[in-house]
């Protein structure tokens, strides 16, 4: 399904709709405030599997990143935020960042698997946030790269379905993504590491 949304006022018929197709274990690909990523909800096993296939990785192995709401949702699968880095999550999300913590019980196995670290981004985008806290759980995602050898990352939402219109449930168009990722940066060791420089840098 193609779906178009309103970036700025999304549809509460239409984001219901997401919500039901992720609770059934279906596959989104959605607009952040960077590049367009694959999701599905952390508590559906075959479609973590699906998503993991499709990107070709190993769930026990990559870094597969936890959308949330707010930072109180983040609190709920991380272990306990060192003061300083929880100011610096506080000053810069919602943004274009991902953030590695160490990851608590609460994190599905397969999900954690022999990892201890976690990846958790707030998006600045109306459309993902609207699905998240109707959803009222995190979503797992994973950046969604083109087969291009000069753009990196999608940009037109129409191109990516005809691409995966057969492996995904919804496509949703949210207007046009962006080139460049999210900046990643790794507080697991209680440090602010950047990892990788993506589109802003932390204030």
């Amino acid at each position: 399904m193609f779906l178009e949304i309103h970036p700025d006022n999304p549809d509460q018929r239409q984001i219901e709709l997401i919500v039901k197709t992720l609770n059934e274990g279906g596959i989104i690909i959605y607009p952040t405030d960077t590049v367009y990523a694959l999701g599905c909800s952390i508590d559906q096993k075959q479609a973590i599997e699906k998503l993991c296939a499709l990107k070709k990785i190993d769930p026990d192995k990559a870094l597969l990143t936890f959308i949330c709401s707010d930072i109180s949702q983040v609190a709920s699968y991380a272990r306990p935020i060192d003061t300083t880095i929880y100011r610096v999550m506080k000053r810069n999300l919602p943004g274009p960042f991902t953030f590695i913590l160490e990851a608590n019980n609460e994190v599905p196995r397969l999900i954690k698997g022999r990892k201890k670290t976690i990846g958790i981004r707030i998006p600045d985008n109306k459309v993902v946030q609207s699905i998240v806290e109707a959803l009222g759980k995190p979503m797992l995602s994973a950046s969604l790269k083109s087969y291009d050898d000069i753009q990196e990352y999608y940009t037109n939402a129409f191109d990516i379905y005809e691409e995966y219109q057969h492996q995904v449930d919804i496509v949703i168009d949210g207007g046009l993504g962006h080139l460049d990722a999210s900046t990643i940066v790794d507080c697991s060791e209680n440090e602010l590491n950047i990892i990788r420089q993506g589109v802003k840098e932390l204030i």
